[in-house]
């Protein structure tokens, strides 16, 4: 008869090493102004300079980034694939990862309809004059999304989905464990991976040092980096108004 251990019996015997690290990051990414119908409506009408403003005044915004997207991922020659319910992101990913020979560059971009985040144009009648006017309401809708699903050379696979529609909010994800094994390999630090961790090291320490760098400014680093690389709905105009 064998009686049930602990968990910290059952971790007691095989833990040769510990590290402390962060695993997989979803990080929000969106312009701040944008979040609210003043900031919007501030955009349009002091940056960009319109007299009115309207949902129309995004639709120009959001065709441009969808051609400019879809030019991309032809001159590139980077597949195009459409998410279909039930399947795994994870499981297509790791495909295409598969065949990926590259030090970094494109995996694939994804597309997919989800909610999100966006402002419509009511119409509304002035109690004084009685005239209608067009006043910003967020919303939700189900909107395209494209998933860019990248190899990085310091961080490993990672993805940025972009939303099609005003305000073109964003998620980052990336995994620090992969962090850890790019940088392990690039120093040249024998270790044995698993499929997402590290079972042993010839430096423990340096990992655990190389786990406590991924600091803040380094994943912001990553994500202007690829901001440049590819596709977005941000001007440079716009940028350089604080718009970013």
């Amino acid at each position: 008869m064998s009686l049930p251990r602990s968990g910290a019996e059952v971790l007691a015997d095989p833990v040769s090493f510990e590290v402390e690290g962060i695993d997989r990051m979803y990080l929000h990414v969106y312009v701040p102004q944008w979040q609210r119908e003043v900031g919007v409506a501030s955009f349009f009408r002091y940056h960009r300079g319109y007299q009115f403003v309207s949902s129309a005044l995004m639709d120009p915004i959001s065709k441009s980034f969808v051609a400019a997207m879809d030019a991309f991922a032809r001159q590139e020659q980077v597949p195009v694939v459409p998410f279909r319910k039930g399947e795994r992101k994870d499981d297509i990913a790791a495909e295409h990862l598969s065949r990926f020979t590259k030090a970094e560059g494109e995996l694939f971009i994804g597309k997919a309809q989800e909610k999100t985040l966006v402002f419509r144009t009511e119409r509304r009648r002035s109690e004084n004059t009685g005239a209608t006017y067009p006043w910003l309401v967020r919303s939700t809708a189900l909107v395209n999304q494209f998933y860019v699903y990248g190899v990085d050379r310091d961080f490993g696979l990672f993805f940025l989905k972009f939303s099609t529609y005003f305000p073109y909010n964003a998620k980052l994800c990336l995994n620090g464990h992969e962090y850890a094994k790019r940088q392990l390999m690039q120093k040249g630090i024998g270790f044995e991976a698993l499929d997402n961790g590290v079972l042993r090291c010839d430096d423990p320490k340096r990992l655990q040092a190389i786990c406590d760098g991924l600091k803040a400014e380094k994943i912001d680093a990553l994500l202007r980096k690829w901001l440049r690389k590819l596709p977005h709905p941000f001007a440079a105009a716009d940028r350089r108004a604080g718009y970013r």
